[in-house]
């Protein structure tokens, strides 16, 4: 964070001082909510929650190095009370965004906004300083957090933006106004929240609407093969710029393939020219993220060939997601739950498919490894059995079901697309799982775990892995 005084953020956040000897004293390290993450200098935001009040810990932040707190009551140190922490620390990144001076970058959209959000930030490193969002800290609270890293140096400020109901994209924009605004598609992720795709697509498109006019330097970069994305152009007055597989897409791809590992390779093309790229991520749903990316570095000025050197160097920043362990006897974990949309599930299958293509010669299987897809609604039914379904079309070898309802959908939708006897399987929870596959892995095996966050079957790859690692014997 550049450096402010108590003095400065007090007057930026409508907050008064108390208990600070010194209102000239500075704030020079990282504005955290969590007293553990303190480090010297630090400003610590104190929330009060549902089951902690940060509150409590406000003696602990400052004793850790912490300059003040920021609060809304006096705690017996050095703080700035306000009557909303949120609100404050909105207004204060809004100030810092100003100060800097660095060009806001914001994405959302239904599915893949972090690991775009990753590759995007992995590119523009290779232009100039760049501060992301971690992780998935995409609402009104992690936004502000991510852009108080910011310091005067970063030149591009990379922002997800999270949505779970009309107006929350505005808001977000509203404090950190970008000047870029990339939507990546619409789909069915929080449906049962917000209704309908129609009503996600409303709540998307609040990003291009908050961009400035062409004339202004404002740029909306969007898919050109998602067709409800591709209509948000009519609602911005911002310059656009299409990125997908359509031929009439501004930066696109051709020629694109799997290696046999199935990572992805195409032909990238932009108005600066075309170069070849093979990525290191798993999965051809990854292509429409790096086509993404490149169209975002693109309008920053990179080359093709730049561009393309970039997305081949690229990795995963974000834990659990599409994160591929080969354990020393030849089983392949790929750990991807963190969370599941219908879209997700069908690309990660797709991706365990085509990685393990190289094993099945060899006798190696594939195995899916699902649990529950949260936040459908009345939908949760049909898109849990279609997923059970395509398990059984793109002829995974196994089927395993976690958890109660929504997994019991799953095996029932294999069950009626024709997965008999062993080839499907339900089991109560994540250790019934670990329990399975150690007594049924061999060698050549991959397995892909993947649920919504609140399945925890992150669990279960961390347990096939801490085995593999401490030397345990499985399969047969």
């Amino acid at each position: 964070m550049i450096a402010l005084s108590l003095a400065e953020i007090a007057d930026i956040t409508g907050g008064q001082l108390h208990d600070i000897p010194d209102p000239s004293a500075r704030v020079t390290g990282t504005v955290v909510y969590d007293s553990r993450e303190v480090e010297q200098g630090s400003l610590f935001a104190a929330f009060a929650g549902e089951h902690v009040d940060g509150h409590d810990f406000a003696e602990r932040a400052v004793a850790a190095g912490a300059t003040a707190v920021l609060a809304t009551r006096p705690v017996g140190v050095p703080a700035i009370v306000v009557p909303d922490v949120v609100a404050a620390l909105g207004a204060l990144a809004g100030a810092v965004v100003t100060r800097v001076g660095a060009d806001v970058i914001a994405l959302t959209g239904s599915a893949g906004k972090t690991s775009t959000k990753d590759l995007i930030a992995q590119v523009l490193q290779h232009h100039a300083p760049t501060v992301w969002t971690p992780g998935n800290l995409n609402n009104e609270i992690g936004l502000p957090i991510t852009t108080l890293r910011a310091t005067g140096e970063t030149r591009h400020l990379v922002l997800e933006m999270g949505a779970r109901g009309i107006g929350h994209i505005r808001y977000l924009a509203g404090l950190t106004p970008p000047r870029i605004g990339l939507v990546l598609n619409v789909g069915t992720a929080h449906i049962g929240e917000f209704g309908g795709r129609e009503a996600i697509a409303q709540a998307k498109g609040e990003l291009v609407e908050a961009l400035p006019t062409e004339a202004e330097g404002g740029v909306a970069v969007l898919n050109a093969d998602d067709l409800l994305v591709r209509a948000m152009s009519a609602r911005t007055k911002a310059r656009t710029v299409l990125f997908g597989e359509a031929e009439d897409a501004d930066v696109r791809a051709t020629e694109v393939r799997l290696t046999p590992q199935g990572q992805p390779c195409f032909t990238l093309h932009t108005p600066t020219g075309c170069s070849e790229v093979t990525l290191r991520l798993y999965g051809e749903h990854h292509v429409s993220n790096a086509l993404a990316a490149a169209a975002v570095a693109h309008v920053v000025g990179m080359s093709a060939q730049e561009i393309a050197v970039a997305l081949s160097q690229a990795g995963t920043l974000s834990k659990w997601r599409m994160e591929v362990t080969e354990r020393a006897d030849g089983v392949t974990v790929v750990n991807d739950a963190y969370n599941a949309n219908p879209e997700s599930m069908r690309a990660a299958l797709r991706a365990l498919v085509a990685m393990g293509g190289a094993t099945r010669a060899q006798g190696g299987r594939t195995w899916a490894v699902l649990g529950p897809m949260a936040e459908l609604g009345d939908d949760s039914l049909a898109e849990h059995d279609a997923v059970g379904r395509l398990v059984v079309r793109l002829n995974v070898s196994k089927l395993v079901a976690v958890g109660g309802r929504e997994a019991s959908w799953l095996q029932l939708g294999a069950y009626n697309e024709g997965s008999w006897g062993e080839e499907s399987v339900l089991v109560s929870d994540a250790q019934a799982a670990v329990d399975l596959l150690r007594s049924e892995l061999r060698p050549g095996d991959v397995v892909l775990v993947k649920a919504s966050r609140s399945a925890g079957l992150e669990r279960v790859a961390a347990a096939l892995l801490a085995g593999a690692a401490e030397g345990e014997v499985t399969g047969r």
